[in-house]
C-alpha cells in the first residue's frame, strides 16, 4: 500500500529506453553464442551480477570502490535510481533526466552493438 508520489504515464515512458537496452543485451548474446544454452548461461552471468550491483538490494555506498565503479556503468541502477525518484519522491521529467539520457545512450549503443552483431552471423 505504498502511495505513488509521481506520474504514471511518466514511469512508463522512462521504462522504455530500459526495456530496448535489456532486449539488445539478449539479442546481443544470442548472436555471440553458438547455441540456446550458451546464450542463456551468457545472459544469466550478466543479469544476476547486474542486478545484485544495482543498489536494489545492497547500498551504493556500503560497496566497495570497484562495485561503485561497475554500478555507474550498469543501466539497472539508473532504471532504479528513476523509480525511487518518480514512485517516491514524485519527481518530474527535469529532476531525472541525467539518468534517462544515460540509460538512452546505453540502449542506442548496445542497440548498434547487437545490429552489428547479428548482420555480421547472419
Amino acid at each position: 500500500a505504498v502511495p505513488t508520489q509521481g506520474s504514471i504515464v511518466l514511469l512508463l515512458i522512462l521504462t522504455l529506453p530500459f526495456i530496448a537496452a535489456n532486449l539488445a543485451v539478449g539479442l546481443t548474446f544470442s548472436t555471440l553464442a553458438s547455441n540456446q544454452l550458451q546464450a542463456v548461461q551468457g545472459a544469466m552471468f550478466f543479469f544476476l551480477p547486474s542486478i545484485l550491483l544495482s543498489g536494489f538490494m545492497f547500498p551504493f555506498r556500503g560497496m566497495p570502490e570497484w562495485a561503485q565503479w561497475v554500478t555507474r556503468i550498469n543501466p539497472v541502477a539508473y532504471f532504479i535510481e528513476v523509480m525511487r525518484m518518480v514512485v517516491l519522491k514524485g519527481s518530474g521529467l527535469s529532476d531525472i533526466k541525467q539518468s534517462f539520457f544515460i540509460m538512452l545512450i546505453y540502449a542506442i549503443i548496445i542497440n548498434y552493438w547487437a545490429v552489428v552483431n547479428y548482420r555480421k552471423r547472419a
